[in-house]
């Protein structure tokens, strides 16, 4: 561990939420940020699933090569020289492959480098046993699937820690959660323990807000309008961390976006379900009664974060081939353009069923009909103009069981462009639509003693030894939302949208998603909860909820959090929604309409 002093500080940059995030981030960070860690999240489920297809073509394949290629290739000299470290996950599904890349692009740019890299989330080749301890899905409660292909542990933080302990330089995971790269060095420089859970939970705090780069400094934002100036060179996030687990969020002076309450407070909300209760593998966080200051420009205090003891189990998200999809899209223009759309698609489903039919192929696993255009993502809550619109994108998405059925299928899409509707072009790339295999997730527990993990820095094993807390948590049942009526008033009450009243941000979690709503101001909140009770949110948004609707609370910050399950259609891969990832539910949810006094209303206009 390192020595540093109580009032040090560990700056740390998140440079990518995504695989495919821009190349410009790290770069930002390094020249401007003055980071002493560069961290970077390119593990999403969907993209776990595309690297497992890579790594069946290329056994040589399988992480993320954009870090290599764009980050690490042209920064490297640089970031050797101002001494930063790099943790990342872009090991994916082949970490030993990804390291010995790095390893190569050191060499070449005549850089000494010391390369860590944490083995032991890959448990492919424990399926079958895995099969014969009647593993089930996490929700559902099914059983695992015949053509499981992937099996990958979510590892915590303290592996990632070993290594910088060990002198690593860079850090390369495959599958841990996505906060473990932040809450990794903070371990490491601070010496915190497994028992010191209200740090440990505040580490993964930092790493939530970092995870998803410029989401938390104004990227997605629903006040745009405050940072669209910007957004040709968006700030990246820093936190900068203290020993204690508190930490402040800020950005590179003189780049765009904006780092205040509400565009940090969105990020905090984004893909999580009970606040109070948020799961990682270190600690069991509890982020209801946090608190957000903004105590100069760009600069946000964050304290208020508790812990708890860890769960006895990792989460493991696996993947199995489950059948085929393939897309066709059509512009279609002129009069009862929204309604030749939906004609084009029904007759183009019917004419290729029967076909289906007369050669034995079986029915559609699914279909989905999309008029983009005509406010398709708004179920019953689009308005009276969208039957209207006179220039619509017609998207048939469908599923099968057999690769030959949609081959049919994509053949017969541009098979009718004389029999069917008129007023009609190409949309997208020209040719058929392309057919595709579905890479699903099974996701499910496994006891944390039946994962071995191993540490290497320079491709030696360090000797690893999992730190056990003292004791073990476990997950709460879900806790009924507090009182706060409003207040008894004697004047109309009218309505407002939602977004006069809050900002929101939305994502999802496998089938399910959420929708976190921060108040504008804290008198808002009552009113806020009176309208947007749970039954009012599921009928809201009933044109794709399954399930049910939870609403928790988060008083130290003055919001919400809206937990929708069973309304992704299977999510990721899986689903033919237009909008399989919940990212436009907060959108939807802003047009809510919030009864609030007539006094109140005039006051926002």
């Amino acid at each position: 561990m390192s020595n540093l002093e109580p009032s040090k500080t560990v700056r740390i940059g998140g440079a990518s939420g995504y695989w495919g995030d821009s190349q410009e981030a790290p770069r930002q960070l390094v020249m401007k940020g003055n980071v002493d860690y560069l961290v970077f999240d390119y593990l999403a489920e969907v993209t776990m699933s595309i690297l497992v297809r890579a790594k069946q073509k290329d056994p040589e394949a399988g992480y993320a090569k954009d870090f290599i290629g764009l980050v690490m290739k042209p920064l490297i000299s640089e970031i050797k020289t101002r001494g930063i470290k790099v943790v990342v996950n872009a090991g994916g599904v082949n970490v030993a492959a990804c390291a010995a890349a790095l390893a190569k692009v050191a060499s070449d740019a005549g850089v000494s480098l010391n390369i860590g890299t944490v083995e032991g989330d890959n448990l492919t080749d424990r399926i079958e046993e895995l099969r014969g301890q009647d593993v089930t899905e996490m929700f559902s409660g099914k059983a695992m699937p015949e053509k499981m292909i992937s099996a990958n542990a979510y590892l915590g933080a303290f592996p990632i820690a070993a290594a910088l302990d060990a002198g690593a330089e860079v850090v390369i995971t495959g599958r841990c959660v996505d906060s473990a790269v932040t809450l990794g060095p903070l371990i490491h420089e601070f010496g915190w323990s497994a028992d010191d859970y209200d740090k440990l939970a505040s580490g993964s705090l930092a790493g939530h807000i970092l995870e998803c780069g410029a989401q938390a400094t104004g990227g997605n934002f629903t006040d745009w309008k405050d940072t669209v100036g910007g957004w040709d060179d968006m700030g990246y996030p820093i936190a900068v961390c203290r020993a204690d687990g508190s930490f402040a969020i800020t950005k590179p002076d003189e780049t765009g976006g904006i780092v205040s309450k509400f565009s940090v407070g969105e990020q905090i909300l984004y893909e999580i379900g009970d606040p109070s209760a948020y799961v990682m593998p270190d600690a069991i966080c509890d982020f209801s009664d946090v608190t957000l200051t903004e105590t100069k420009k760009d600069w946000l205090e964050i304290t208020g974060v508790k812990g708890g003891a860890p769960t006895a189990t990792y989460k493991v998200s696996g993947t199995y081939m489950d059948g085929y999809r393939s897309t066709a899209s059509t512009v279609i223009t002129g009069f009862d353009a929204v309604q030749k759309g939906e004609a084009f698609s029904a007759a183009l489903i019917k004419r290729t069923r029967r076909l289906f039919m007369e050669r034995n192929l079986g029915d559609y696993r699914d279909t989905a009909t999309h008029i983009i255009g005509a406010q398709t993502l708004w179920g019953g809550n689009a308005d009276q103009m969208a039957p209207m619109a006179r220039e619509i994108i017609t998207q048939i998405d469908v599923r099968h069981d057999e690769r030959s059925a949609l081959e049919l299928f994509s053949k017969e899409t541009t098979g009718v462009g004389l029999s069917m509707t008129t007023g009609r072009c190409s949309a997208g790339a020209a040719g058929r639509p392309k057919i595709t295999p579905v890479v699903a997730q099974f996701a499910f527990l496994i006891d944390k003693n039946d994962v071995q993990t191993d540490v290497f820095v320079n491709d030696k094993n360090i000797g690893f030894e999992m730190p056990v807390p003292e004791t073990f948590g476990e997950i709460r049942q879900q806790v009924s939302n507090r009182d706060g009526k409003p207040p008894e008033v004697n004047e109309e009450l009218v309505d407002v949208p939602l977004i006069s009243l809050a900002v929101a941000r939305s994502g999802d979690k496998g089938n399910n998603a959420n929708v976190g709503v921060i108040a504008r101001s804290e008198a808002y909140l009552p009113w806020i909860k009176e309208s947007a009770s749970e039954d009012r949110v599921k009928e809201w948004f009933a044109h794709v909820i399954e399930g049910d609707v939870t609403r928790f609370d988060l008083p130290g910050m003055g919001a919400v959090n809206f937990l929708l399950t069973d309304c992704l259609g299977g999510g990721g891969t899986s689903t033919l929604h237009l909008d399989n990832l919940a990212k436009t539910y907060a959108q939807q949810l802003l047009a809510l309409p919030i009864k609030v006094p007539s006094s109140l209303a005039k006051s926002l206009t």
